[in-house]
């Protein structure tokens, strides 16, 4: 069973589906820590009720970002994670930090990449006026929010949807496709091979990599 270490910065609601699908049995990893940037993290006191080990290191201790990424690859490599899970981790991660977990570095952005990378992607797409709306789990690399697609889930843009309704919509779909992507991984079904996202053949299908949303 691979180990997997979740970083998060606020309530971690990704972390939650995550150790929902460990309890359910959907999601076969040891969740071997989940890490914080924030001593005040809501998410730390979830993981630590489901009996996870948590810890933090405080950004704002150090005076670089450098310094900031050693000493958390410094935390996580204690735990020898397999994958390093990023969920709600509001961190701009240094080339040096992306280099040393290559391929085994998750993340999941709340828009179809690569449309509408960064912060407030909801509002964007509204203002866009686009159709169709989502989230993408991707490998990182150390272009931000551009790394290769794992799987994406669409929604639609309603007519009437504000930023937080469609927000709501999104994160739904976010809690259903990133455990998924997770599991893949530790079923040695899911790998980055020279840049490029590699699946097991029976995963090849539209339906899977794109999946629709569930009403």
């Amino acid at each position: 069973m691979k180990n997997i270490v979740i970083l998060i910065s606020g309530r971690g609601s990704n972390m939650e589906a995550m150790i929902a699908a460990r309890d359910a049995g959907t999601l076969p990893v040891h969740i071997a820590a989940v890490i914080s940037n924030r001593p005040d993290a809501k998410g730390l006191e979830t993981a630590a009720r489901a009996g996870i080990t948590t810890h933090y290191v405080d950004h704002k201790a150090f005076p670089s970002r450098e310094a900031f990424d050693g000493a958390l690859a410094e935390c996580i490599d204690g735990f020898a994670p397999d994958l390093v899970v990023l969920a709600g981790f509001m961190r701009i991660l240094t080339e040096g930090f992306v280099r040393h977990y290559e391929g085994r570095l998750l993340n999941i952005h709340p828009s179809l990449l690569p449309s509408f990378p960064g912060l407030h992607t909801h509002q964007r797409a509204l203002d866009e006026g686009v159709r169709i709306h989502g989230c993408t789990v991707h490998f990182v690399t150390p272009a931000l929010d551009h790394g290769p697609v794992v799987i994406q889930a669409a929604v639609p843009v309603l007519d009437g949807d504000d930023e937080d309704a469609l927000a709501a919509r999104v994160l739904r779909q976010e809690h259903r496709i990133y455990p998924q992507a997770v599991r893949w991984f530790a079923e040695d079904r899911l790998s980055l091979v020279d840049g490029k996202v590699r699946l097991a053949a029976e995963l090849r299908d539209d339906s899977v990599l794109i999946a629709p949303e569930v009403r």
